[in-house]
């Protein structure tokens, strides 16, 4: 290996870059140095050389989905806030969308590798169940009538397919609500997760720290 030392000018104005060859004893003799420890190259004789790179990451979308006023609708903001205290590997980006689906559908236009949706999500099973599924973008319903602060997954993606789609691969992973609150007057809201639930949290998180490691 060899070092770019210094410019020199001659006395003509014209510039040569002196080197000094790492591994040579003689190149840290400063001015006692005899001339063979330099080599002076005309500036047209330098290549540079690219040095190494490092590798860009994968940008990797953690999407917390849900009405914090709702109870057990709450996981995924749940789940964004349990991440926002781990490490994470470069490129992974936890986002709390809360309600703002219209938010979350042109984020997933952007240049992400992979989006995971986090979201209650009623599938039948013992409360607190997760479940991590890929669904097929090409079978989506294109979104109709937009209500962009009530929307769960599978609206987004159909308001995803209505912008355009989106490049990325798109993973949702949902937990079975032990608390469905229906309506929206102050009687029926909470911002308490169910046991069931709240266990789950933890649980997700480490799920998704094992999913975006392996990505």
């Amino acid at each position: 290996m060899a070092t770019v030392e210094s410019l020199q000018q001659d006395i003509d104005g014209g510039l040569s870059v002196a080197v000094t060859i790492d591994d040579d004893p003689g190149h840290q003799l400063g001015d006692d140095r005899y001339i063979g420890h330099r080599f002076f190259f005309s500036v047209g004789e330098i290549e540079p050389v690219a040095g190494p790179t490092e590798p860009v990451p994968r940008r990797i979308l953690i999407a917390g989905i849900g009405n914090v006023f709702m109870a057990d609708d709450g996981f995924g903001v749940a789940v964004a806030a349990e991440l926002a205290g781990r490490s994470l590997p470069a490129g992974v980006e936890v986002v709390d969308f809360g309600i703002r689906g219209m938010d979350l559908a042109f984020a997933l236009q952007r240049d992400y590798a992979v989006a995971v949706l986090v979201d209650a999500m009623p599938r039948g099973a013992a409360p607190g169940t997760l479940a991590l599924i890929e669904p097929d973008l090409a079978g989506v319903a294109v979104a109709g009538g937009i209500d962009s602060h009530s929307m769960d997954p599978a609206k987004v993606l159909g308001l995803v397919q209505r912008l355009g789609g989106c490049t990325c691969r798109v993973l949702v992973l949902g937990c079975e609500p032990e608390i469905v609150v229906h309506g929206d007057s102050p009687e029926n809201m909470s911002m308490e997760l169910s046991d069931a639930v709240r266990r789950a949290v933890p649980e997700a998180a480490a799920m998704i720290e094992r999913l975006v490691t392996g990505l």
